[in-house]
């Protein structure tokens, strides 16, 4: 079950018209929230990070907090599983085909799913993932979560090509912003390194919880520009993102991360971010 436009529907009832400009040109933002035990973890921060991204390109929030409140609460109870994750999908709506915004405005286009949250099984928590360097040659405006995702897309679908799980993305051949999709630590000397965010990373709520499990429980951490080199040197590289919640990087561009083994940070992570999860997301 769906939301669209004010109405539940089962996802094979749902039309958007052709002339959408989510579907025309890419003109839309959206937000993905993990749900555990039939509760939106975090859910006013990532309705604020939707609003960043509204904001950043121009386009009135279609509902106010207490709305989409009650939209996402009515379709986690419309969907089976306890553990979900929500898609939120916002574009400026249907319009004849031209650049510049409709002017008037039109309505724009709301829609929600829903899909079963799976974690990381134990193989791969065990061996760690696979992953490969690119060039991240995205635009300037990396923090708006644009649905247009083209170039994440490819750079995505290189590390597929490669056999791997994940592409880490370097700017100008100098400096570490994040993954295809997700954000990206580095471990150094016991010490958690964390790119900063800024215009040219999307600021993950999962990086929001490890740097605040950091914090709590005195693990040396830093957030600053990490060079490409200190990527390459890194003791352990971690992974996180809201789906896969923390995964060790053990093989970089066909060679191993360290001694090629989840490391002791991953371990004290992974741990605290299960207890965070349990006594924290589920109730």
């Amino acid at each position: 079950m769906i939301y669209l436009n004010g109405a539940f529907m089962p996802v094979e009832q749902a039309t958007v018209s052709v002339l959408d400009r989510g579907f025309i040109f890419g003109d839309g933002v959206y937000e993905v929230i993990p749900v555990y035990s039939r509760r939106a973890f975090r859910l006013e921060e990532h309705l604020a990070r939707l609003q960043h991204s509204l904001d950043c390109i121009q386009l009135p929030n279609p509902h106010d907090l207490s709305e989409w409140i009650n939209i996402v609460n009515e379709v986690i109870a419309r969907n089976g599983k306890n553990d979900q994750y929500l898609y939120l999908h916002v574009t400026r709506g249907a319009a004849k085909r031209d650049h510049a915004f409709p002017n008037p405005p039109v309505r724009p286009t709301v829609f929600v799913m829903s899909n079963p949250l799976t974690h990381p099984p134990a193989e791969l928590l065990e061996s760690g993932i696979d992953c490969i360097t690119v060039s991240d040659n995205r635009w300037l405006r990396c923090d708006i979560k644009a649905i247009s995702l083209l170039p994440n897309v490819l750079l995505r679908q290189a590390a597929v090509d490669a056999g791997c799980a994940e592409a880490i993305l370097i700017r100008d051949d100098s400096f570490l912003t994040e993954g295809a999709a997700s954000n990206i630590f580095v471990v150094k000397n016991g010490i958690l390194l964390a790119p900063p965010k800024d215009h040219l990373m999307l600021p993950g709520i999962t990086y929001d919880v490890i740097l605040e499990l950091a914090e709590t429980n005195a693990i040396p951490h830093e957030v600053r520009r990490i060079d490409k080199a200190e990527v390459f040197d890194a003791d352990e590289l971690l992974m996180t993102s809201s789906t896969k919640e923390v995964l060790a990087i053990t093989t970089l561009d066909n060679k191993p991360v360290g001694n090629g083994k989840p490391g002791m940070m991953f371990t004290r992570l992974y741990q605290l971010y299960q207890d965070f999860k349990r006594d924290v997301m589920r109730k």
